[in-house]
């Protein structure tokens, strides 16, 4: 089984998009990204801190913003409606999960649909789902980015998707669609899922479940997509039983070092994007 290399794909991801940031520096523009973060979580607070380094890195202004655990859910959608409106804000994000007693859904539609670099505003999704450009979800674009990176053509390859959340199945799905995939969806209550697995060119393993997908569920050849990420034992897995599918021929993204890294080149290429968008650039 070869490794797919996503922090070397992130970094070709970045200088692909660096002329777009030339283009804004030229006019004066830098692409301004804020994310939001409620409550100290450490590995929340410690993987945001990666997002501002590393956005930073592609040419973004990068922040932080952080916000108590108790702050009400009108002073948190009145801080998104100060960013909607700041000049130098191009891209939001609010770090999940939040707190119960804050609506996701609420913190969603408050952010502009123009600066929401996570692609989840209904708008976007909308778009997404009839083929419009749009600003679209990171971890998903920046899974299809690296495997057209990586040389994967997509047109004509059945591809299966194990997994529907809003986060990452369905629009893993609509965008492999746009790409010519014939895509086939997979969830708890699917009869047959190792045989549907198995069929796959591409397997997208995004059901939350560390070592989920074994050998018995790869087609040899096959392509898997690793998007989970897990801390078990102290180490960090994905939703792919490693050492299972490792006998098999074909490819995988590793995690770490896999989508995470498409993920973030992602965000910094939405944000620079809105930002373009906005300047009318």
């Amino acid at each position: 089984m070869q490794i797919i290399n996503g922090r070397e794909i992130a970094k070709q991801m970045g200088q692909a998009f660096q002329k777009d940031v030339d283009i804004l520096a030229e006019n004066g523009v830098k692409a301004g990204l804020r994310v939001v973060l409620i409550g100290n979580d450490p590995s929340a607070a410690s993987y945001v801190r990666m997002v501002e380094r590393s956005c930073k890195k592609y040419g973004v202004d990068a922040e932080v913003l952080y916000l108590p655990e108790n702050i009400t859910e009108d002073a948190l959608l009145s801080q998104l409606a100060s960013l909607n409106t700041d000049p130098a804000v191009h891209g939001i994000l609010v770090q999940m999960p939040l707190p119960k007693h804050i609506s996701k859904e609420k913190v969603i539609a408050t952010i502009a649909p123009e600066k929401d670099v996570d692609g989840f505003h209904p708008l976007n999704m909308g778009k997404l789902a009839i083929g419009e450009p749009g600003l679209f979800p990171c971890t998903p674009y920046g899974a299809v980015k690296l495997l057209e990176h990586a040389g994967v053509d997509l047109a004509g390859k059945h591809a299966v998707v194990l997994g529907r959340s809003n986060v990452v199945g369905k629009p893993m799905a609509l965008l492999l669609l746009e790409r010519n995939a014939t895509v086939t969806i997979c969830h708890s209550r699917t009869k047959g899922l190792v045989d549907h697995a198995r069929k796959a060119d591409i397997l997208i393993a995004a059901v939350g479940r560390p070592n989920f997908v074994t050998a018995d569920m790869v087609k040899p050849g096959a392509v898997i997509v690793d998007v989970g990420i897990h801390e078990v034992d102290g180490r960090i897995i994905g939703d792919v039983d490693v050492e299972s599918v490792e006998r098999v021929e074909g490819s995988r993204t590793p995690v770490p070092g896999g989508v995470g890294a498409t993920t973030i080149a992602t965000l910094a290429e939405n944000t620079v994007l809105a930002a373009r968008r906005i300047h009318g650039i």
